[in-house]
């Protein structure tokens, strides 16, 4: 993994240094070639994704208190948001990915930075409530995921947690149940974008 990648700052979180991909194509041939597998899926845990750095951000300036908080980093990628909110006084944080190679990925980035970050092997969603806050970013970008995660993180919000989505405008975005509560740009890479900028808005989710 480390041979693949190069240790970087995301733009809009300087604070934070992650083994990240400079291009998707090499990474994603040497994912496919270890796994012994086609088609499979693009490496998205080795790109510091628009929704993850604009929660990992408004977390670190203090917007989005989660000090003594239990955190879940849903669908963490390389667990950015996860770091920076352990970095902003998180008690606990779970990063909680379906795919083996980005729990290896948050490991490996949150050992670089100096904190612990939990990677559950179980799929959480469905999961009764055991945070306080949890964060979603970038996760509405295909229909069979958004009906999968958000009754469920719907059901979250209404036991009483605090769930924050970061959107860059994916298409399959709910467009009822959730507040927005602030937007901004965010630089973007062109290896995964069709722009050098996504404005990201901050949703609570309502139960």
């Amino acid at each position: 993994m480390a041979a693949h990648t190069a240790l970087a700052r995301p733009a809009l979180v300087p604070e934070v240094e992650l083994y990240l991909a400079t291009e998707i194509t090499p990474i994603w041939q040497a994912t496919e070639e270890w796994l012994a597998e086609r088609n499979i899926e693009p490496p998205f845990w080795a790109f510091a994704w628009p929704g993850s750095q604009a929660l990992a951000r408004l977390m670190l300036d203090g917007t989005v208190d989660v000090r003594g908080r239990r955190v879940l980093d849903f669908a963490a990628g390389g667990g950015l948001a996860a770091i920076a909110a352990l970095r902003a006084g998180a008690a606990s944080v779970e990063a909680a990915e379906i795919d083996p190679l980005a729990r290896a990925a948050t490991r490996l980035n949150a050992r670089h930075n100096g904190v612990a970050v939990a990677t559950p092997e179980d799929d959480v969603v469905g999961a009764p409530c055991r945070w306080d806050t949890i964060l979603a970013g970038d996760v509405c970008y295909e229909a069979p995921m958004t009906q999968h995660i958000m009754p469920w993180l719907r059901r979250l919000a209404a036991g009483g947690a605090e769930v924050l989505l970061a959107d860059p405008g994916r298409a399959y975005l709910p467009k009822d149940g959730m507040v927005a509560l602030g937007r901004f740009p965010v630089p973007t890479t062109r290896e995964l974008e069709d722009r050098d900028s996504r404005e990201v808005t901050i949703y609570r989710v309502l139960g």
